[in-house]
């Protein structure tokens, strides 16, 4: 450095010099604005600086403050869905406690309507049979149910008790392969045996092909199985076909349709008959027909025709004209009776259809002429020819 300084000292000290001036006139010289050249370089050179740090500044606390700001945020959202979950929960909870209310309402209503005495149930459990369909209800011997008992629901039958315990009992479901049941088909009352399947529908067996079975027909119980009282539902025919001795008709459980929680036993049953099939077709209620309007409404007297009521159509055999084709065949009836011609008849020849069923007064002085006679149709012969007159004689002529 002092070797540097030693060589270049006269070139430093007027550098020095020179940047001394700089300054110094800087300091002097004052812009448009009254502002010093001096304070004009000063703020320039540190304008960048100051706006480097100002941007890592406000970066960092806005980073701090977005930080805190998130732990705040993640605390509610926990909080939130904490509430969402709980409110999700009360939610199930009170739409099963009022399915549950519904369904012992629907059970306490079918009671007292039912001729037959039940008792209502739970179930609580199935078994763990391979392919068995067993449910255990909570109640049994201590409650007066026995094994043979119809179970049921509303909607139709359930099963039948297979087992009766102090405390519970098990029901053996249609949809068991060992199960079987009397029924019979509520329009046509065609009878068969219930018989299930080990899924959701069940089979009506021992049906003749020639026997008429509809798909949507509901079955009943026939009561001659001795567990089932008559004229309890068993469901709807989904699918109906002929078999090779019987046919084969498939049928959806009614009573399984909506689940089973509850399910009512039949202690003493009460045979009831089928009801009846509901009709197919519906009457269907029509207007009158709107009054004729007259034909003449566009002629040239429209105008003084509009005012007078149009007359009413001419009866004929049967009723009054409705239609187009009766005012029609009327048309033609009085046709036929002007010009005394019988329908039908090939010797007669056909009327005349162009007849004016309705002469102005001043055709009334004409004669009258058949309508179908031959004169009637071809034109009238020309007048006679005038006498020939004697040629007027010249004077002067001479006579022959």
């Amino acid at each position: 450095m002092e070797f540097f300084l030693n060589r270049y000292r006269n070139l430093t000290v007027l550098l020095v010099a020179i940047v001394a001036q700089l300054v110094l006139l800087a300091y002097q010289v004052k812009s448009n604005g009254e502002v010093r050249l001096i304070r004009v370089w000063a703020v320039s050179a540190v304008t960048p600086l100051a706006r480097v740090i100002e941007a890592g500044r406000s970066g960092t606390v806005h980073f701090i403050r977005d930080y805190f700001a998130l732990l705040d945020v993640r605390g509610e959202n926990q909080r939130l869905k904490a509430e969402l979950d709980r409110t999700k929960m009360d939610n199930q909870y009170l739409q099963a406690e009022l399915s549950t209310a519904d369904r012992a309402k629907s059970l306490a209503i079918f009671q007292q309507q039912s001729p037959s005495k039940t008792i209502a149930a739970h179930v609580i459990g199935n078994t763990t049979g391979v392919g068995a369909k067993v449910v255990i209800i909570d109640r049994g011997t201590g409650e007066g149910v026995e094994k043979g008992m119809a179970v049921i629901t509303p909607d139709g039958i359930v099963g039948k008790v297979t087992s009766a315990y102090p405390t519970a009992s098990f029901v053996l479901l249609i949809t068991d392969p060992s199960f079987a049941a009397g029924v019979i088909s509520q329009k046509n009352h065609v009878h068969g045996t219930l018989k299930g399947q080990g899924y959701s529908t069940v089979i009506v067996d021992y049906v003749q092909n020639e026997q008429k079975v509809e798909p949507g027909e509901q079955f009943f119980t026939a009561g001659d199985d001795r567990i089932f009282p008559k004229g309890l539902p068993v469901g709807e025919v989904t699918v109906v076909r002929e078999g090779k001795s019987y046919k084969e008709i498939f049928v959806t459980p009614s009573g399984l349709r909506n689940g089973l929680e509850e399910v009512l036993i039949v202690t003493e049953g009460v045979h009831v008959p089928i009801p009846d099939a509901q009709p197919t077709s519906q009457p269907v209620h029509l207007q009158d027909l709107p009054p004729a309007e007259s034909s003449d409404a566009s002629g040239p007297d429209s105008a003084t025709t509009d005012a007078a009521p149009a007359p009413a159509p001419a009866p004929v055999p049967g009723g009054t004209l409705t239609t187009d084709a009766d005012r029609l065949v009327d048309q033609y009836r009085k046709i036929g009776d002007a010009a005394k011609h019988v329908y039908g008849q090939s010797a007669g020849g056909a009327p005349n259809f162009n007849i004016n069923l309705n002469p102005r007064p001043s055709d009334a002085a004409l004669p009258a002429q058949n309508p179908a006679s031959p004169a009637a149709q071809s034109p009238a012969p020309p007048p006679p020819a005038p006498p020939a007159k004697h040629p007027v004689e010249h004077p002067g002529a001479k006579r022959p």
